[in-house]
């Protein structure tokens, strides 16, 4: 069987190509495995697509995979076992058996990696100072900011999201999820926390004048290039200024991958509650990607660029 990987090339053509898996014995700590589904993430995905390179490169880190083999110090899982990987899109995942997690019995594969890209918020909801039931915004119903509305509300948050597109919005709203084309007003002094997943200036500022004195502005949808040049930095500073506002980076990082003495969180269980949460249906996926065969990949990433695709996201289906 030959195996295949997603590959961008110096051109910034999306194209299946050849991908072998490395011939070296797995060691004591690693398994391999077939992937089943990998899951794209639009907003870095194509940002990165569309970024100068001198070598082809791969893409991708949401995926699950069934594990084929394991190295012989590995006593947590077996051949046969559904483990989530942050790797990237190809039709086989080697891991160290510390950085995969195992999928719940029962879960679909093609619902349980969506834990990738609920990991995102997840770090802003173990970091945030915000508390249940705190009003809380979210600016944007990409993927990320969709699935950000919905796990800051089944942790107990009043939560009001915002897009101007109306299908993201009705896609929303059929996810339970209260949403506005602009920001309403709401009881009481603003939202506590706002959650920017846009990327957008506009969005940024409109937050900072929405939030209550000595709110938090949490920047998770990364500005790739300026959509609003002419607007001045003088107005963000001023809202912050005078609002005595926390306007910090929407950094996942900050959150370790495992844990850690002294720190709060973590990336792997994280992963594993998200899972957990996606299983009892807390958090909802329904509509949020459609899927493909990984050969389509190159008109799939083109209708993701050009906002053609029927759903937010993609996903690849590797094998059953």
């Amino acid at each position: 069987m030959t195996d295949h990987a997603i590959s961008i090339d110096p051109q910034n053509r999306v194209a299946l190509i050849e991908r072998p898996r490395p011939p070296e014995p797995l060691s004591a700590q690693e398994i391999i495995g077939d992937t089943v589904v990998s899951l794209v993430s639009p907003g870095t995905e194509l940002a990165m697509a569309a970024k100068a390179s001198a070598q082809p490169r791969g893409t991708g880190y949401a995926a699950v995979c069934r594990i084929t083999a394991v190295g012989q110090a590995v006593t947590e899982l077996r051949p046969g076992d559904l483990v989530f990987a942050a790797g990237p899109h190809q039709s086989w995942q080697r891991k160290s058996q510390e950085s995969v997690v195992p999928v719940p019995i029962g879960l679909d594969p093609a619902v349980a990696v969506f834990t990738r890209l609920l990991g995102v918020s997840w770090a802003t909801l173990v970091t945030t100072t915000a508390r249940p039931p705190d009003p809380v915004l979210v600016c944007g119903l990409g993927p990320v900011g969709n699935l950000a509305a919905q796990l800051f509300a089944a942790a107990g948050y009043q939560v009001i999201a915002v897009d101007p597109d109306p299908q993201r919005r009705d896609l929303a709203g059929s996810l339970g999820i209260v949403a506005h084309d602009r920001i309403p007003a709401i009881p009481g002094d603003g939202f506590q926390l706002a959650i920017d997943c846009s990327g957008h200036e506009r969005a940024v500022l409109a937050a900072c004048q929405a939030v209550r004195k000595r709110g938090e502005v949490v920047l998770t949808g990364v500005p790739w290039e300026a959509k609003a040049p002419d607007l001045a930095a003088f107005s963000v500073l001023e809202a912050v200024f005078k609002r005595y506002l926390v306007l910090r980076s929407g950094w996942e990082w900050e959150v370790p991958s495992e844990r850690r003495e002294f720190t709060i969180g973590n990336h792997l269980a994280n992963y594993a509650a998200g899972m957990r949460w996606l299983g009892d249906g807390r958090i909802n996926v329904a509509g949020l990607a459609s899927r493909h065969a990984p050969a389509d990949c190159g008109q799939v990433y083109a209708d993701l660029a050009a906002r053609r695709s029927p759903a937010p996201t993609a996903l690849f289906a590797w094998s059953g």
